[in-house]
């Protein structure tokens, strides 16, 4: 179960279980200085919601696939909370944040991947 594109999944899926917006996949993989090989970027609508969304995505990934994260950090102000799954980097937001430090950009050269909000 711990096929990248499983892994993916699950996390995509929490999110939308919390009603995470503007998720997008960055396909870092052929980048050889990317510190992994994907990142799912999201955002929630203030920081309890961001709270709230990293929660959901632990306890889904543990549940689902016996997936724990080698770290997470952020909780302290939860304005942009990381989750590390070793090739996969889970990076959520308040949109402020994910403006500031606009990662899509940073990473402009990984093939990248919208996915819809599902409402």
């Amino acid at each position: 179960m711990n096929q990248p594109t499983d892994i993916v999944r699950l996390i995509t899926e929490s999110i939308q279980d919390r009603k995470g917006k503007h998720i997008t996949h960055l396909d870092l993989s052929d980048i050889e200085t990317a510190a992994a090989s994907n990142f799912i970027i999201c955002e929630g609508t203030s920081t309890m919601q961001v709270s709230a969304i990293a929660d959901n995505v632990r306890e889904h990934l543990l549940k689902e696939a016996d997936v724990k994260p080698y770290n997470y950090d952020g909780y302290q102000n939860s304005q942009w909370i990381v989750i590390d799954y070793g090739d996969t980097l889970v990076h959520i937001f308040i949109r402020e944040m994910r403006e500031l430090y606009n990662l899509e950009e940073l990473w402009s050269d990984a093939k990248s991947t919208e996915i819809p909000d599902l409402d």
